[in-house]
């Protein structure tokens, strides 16, 4: 399929096939919040902030794994129009992690709300890389724990947990929502058409 053949749809569609949605990833990055979590609890605020960032360099090849294993390609169709998104929004992510370091370095309690803000920021996007109106829920819920945490003062450990424990739930929703369909249809209740009706 060249490129100007594409539709949003089609787009959109590829990228839920091959990547589950994008279910395995967010697992794996939930998976990463709670190690930073527990690593919170006995080590330092730099072991903490290291250990996510460790964990988030994973979440790609530790994703794309599990969509294998899940009986995907892992991998989007050459010419996929929307995948240049999916690097823009990478590279988004770690401009965000650089300013929440940041922040941890003035308050290092502040380092987890900051993070949950600038990821909620990021999944947005995943609403039009795969056409889901479940990842405008996901970011939202992620932002507003990312202010309450911010205002209550919470510790490192209880910003990471949450974190994990947000990712985790909606991972997993995202994953149910894709279980079984190794091909998407128009009529999908969850799809998002970004182009005016």
């Amino acid at each position: 399929m060249k490129q100007q053949d594409w539709t949003i749809g089609e787009a959109q569609r590829d990228l839920r096939q091959v990547y589950w949605r994008g279910g395995p990833g967010v697992l794996v990055s939930g998976s990463a919040w709670l190690a930073a979590g527990a690593v919170a609890l006995a080590g330092t605020p730099q072991q903490t902030v290291l250990t996510l960032f460790v964990g988030g360099m994973l979440i790609h090849p530790i994703g794309v794994l599990l969509c294998k294993l899940l009986g995907r390609r892992g991998a989007h169709t050459r010419g996929n129009p929307l995948a240049p998104l999916g690097m823009e929004n990478t590279l988004w992510l770690m401009f965000g992690c650089a300013l929440a370091y940041g922040v941890s370095l003035w308050r290092s309690e502040l380092f987890f709300p900051a993070m949950l803000l600038m990821i909620g920021g990021r999944y947005l996007t995943f609403a039009t890389l795969y056409g889901m109106r479940l990842y405008w829920v996901f970011a939202a819920v992620l932002a507003g724990a990312g202010m309450l945490l911010a205002r209550s003062g919470a510790s490192m450990a209880a910003g990471a947990f949450a974190g994990g424990v947000i990712e985790i739930v909606f991972g997993i929703a995202i994953c149910l929502a894709g279980r079984g369909t190794v091909r998407d249809t128009a009529s999908d209740a969850a799809s998002v058409d970004p182009t005016p009706a």
